[in-house]
């Protein structure tokens, strides 16, 4: 598969927080918050003083953090009982942008994919990337609408033959 850029499409705004994790649950009596984890780096919460939580990106100090099987163990100021925490249940975590993990050359962000036309590498037009679907222990996968239908593309080296997101493809 090839990614082009349609001509059409507009540049996806870049945000400014990135969500690293969802709050399942309280853990323990303290307050700490079991997060399943969307990042690839998880050891570099443990170096941030500030995550946003919600839909509003409400910022809370980070008082601490440990890993737990497959799953981070965080603990906000303000939230250091059961109680509190649990009113956090669901709640998505965020990173600020600037405080995220530099990216390699190799590497974008999901964000970036979504919207571009995808086309085999005959020029056949396939659709355009609605979301990126990330599942645990196994690659990402593209979610592509258009006139086939929904299509789903494995993100892997023998199918993406070019992403070229400076030059909209």
């Amino acid at each position: 598969m090839l990614f082009r850029g349609s001509g059409m499409r507009r540049p996806q705004p870049e945000p400014r927080y990135l969500a690293i994790g969802r709050v399942q649950r309280p853990h323990g009596v303290r307050g700490e918050l079991r997060v399943e984890l969307f990042t690839a780096h998880p050891e570099h919460i443990a170096e941030l003083d500030t995550l946003y939580v919600g839909d509003v990106y409400e910022p809370h100090e980070v008082l601490g953090v440990r890993m737990h099987q497959d799953l981070a163990l965080i603990l906000l100021r303000g939230y250091e009982s059961r109680n509190a925490a649990d009113t956090l249940r669901g709640a998505t975590v965020y990173v600020a942008l600037e405080d995220a993990v530099p990216l390699d050359d190799d590497e974008v962000y999901e964000y970036q994919l979504e919207g571009l036309t995808v086309v085999t590498d005959e020029g056949e037009p396939l659709g355009e990337i609605v979301e990126v679907f990330t599942a645990p222990d196994a690659n990402d996968v593209l979610i592509v609408h258009g006139p086939l239908g929904e299509i789903l593309i494995p993100v892997i080296e023998d199918v993406i033959i070019e992403l070229d997101l400076e030059a909209g493809r």
